[in-house]
């Protein structure tokens, strides 16, 4: 438990949207501490026992529950939240799947896949990937956002402009995030916490783990911001960096081509090199991998770059 902190958000409080109307679980005053219990993406459908018959029977209506929401006195339409991420509490369990019909390349990889993963909560050394992989750990929220203006319940799969489902691997310990507030109270949650994710997300899910999070919420008159930005102080790609990198390149007149392109020739120098599976090579790509846009202004083809940490197998 958080001894700094004012509030605490229990697992228990949690939605599968958001929504302007939701009951705040806790009113909050700008610059106060709060600690959340944060759920992993599938809800806690999938733990360290799951296989792929769990796999199957997934819930999808239990999916990506985000803890919250926080009521932050005085937020007002055209403010914005200052979000200091204070601390992660990993949990030591987490999962990587192939989800069909869901992923960059949902058309090639159509079968369902699971992996499970234990890693050291404490030390954080990097986990384990079948015969020699280690991947490294960089725990952040995956998604974390406040209500939109628009009435009704919003499902938290796709990102907004006020946040949500973003995804952004670099929302660690240490950075602070500012959100559009575009309702009363702003209605902060949190969630969808990874041990580990590439750039890019590639095959639809991270080292999806439960995590209990810190966090600072502050408040921003007037700030009149139009989407998410945020601010780090230190680098972001240290625990990769290592060894240097094996990259592959999609180029071509369109971004999302270009995209697949260098991460199916990824999944091909995995396979030829390590001796991996296709499949196993997609979700390692996902954990660890980032995706770049490295040239979009030599028309009319651009180049999109797969880059994938050497220190995996080093």
């Amino acid at each position: 438990m958080c001894i700094a902190c004012t509030h605490t958000i229990h697992r228990a409080q949690h939605n599968f949207g958001w929504n302007k109307d939701f009951t705040p679980a806790v009113v909050a005053k700008p610059g106060e501490t709060i600690h959340f219990e944060c759920m992993d993406s599938s809800g806690g459908q999938l733990g360290s026992d799951a296989t792929l018959e769990t796999l199957n029977a997934l819930d999808f209506g239990k999916i990506n529950p985000v803890s919250g929401p926080v009521y932050i006195e005085g937020a007002k339409p055209g403010d914005a939240l200052k979000v200091t991420l204070r601390k992660f509490i990993p949990s030591g369990v987490g999962w990587t799947a192939n989800i069909p019909g869901f992923g960059l390349l949902a058309d090639q990889f159509k079968d369902p896949a699971l992996h499970v993963w234990s890693y050291d909560a404490n030390s954080m050394v990097p986990a384990l990937y079948g015969p020699g992989g280690r991947v490294p750990l960089k725990p952040f929220a995956g998604t974390i956002g406040v209500a939109p203006a628009e009435p009704g319940t919003h499902s938290v799969v796709p990102p907004r402009r006020v946040g949500g489902n973003m995804d952004i691997r670099d929302l660690t310990a240490g950075v602070t995030l500012y959100l559009p507030v575009e309702v009363d109270g702003a209605l902060f949650s949190i969630g969808d916490t990874h041990a580990a994710q590439g750039d890019g997300e590639v095959c639809g899910t991270a080292i999806e783990s439960q995590m209990n999070v810190e966090a600072t919420i502050e408040l921003v008159k007037d700030a009149k911001l139009q989407t998410p930005r945020f601010t780090t102080t230190e680098p972001v790609t240290r625990h990769l960096d290592g060894a240097g990198y094996e990259v592959t390149t999609g180029i071509g007149p369109d971004l999302m081509t270009g995209a697949r392109e260098s991460v199916m020739r990824m999944i091909d120098l995995l396979g030829a090199e390590h001796g991996m599976s296709a499949v196993d090579a997609y979700l390692l790509c996902s954990v660890c991998g980032d995706l770049r846009i490295s040239e979009i202004v030599d028309q009319p083809n651009w180049v999109v770059s797969f880059y994938f940490p050497r220190i995996v197998f080093a």
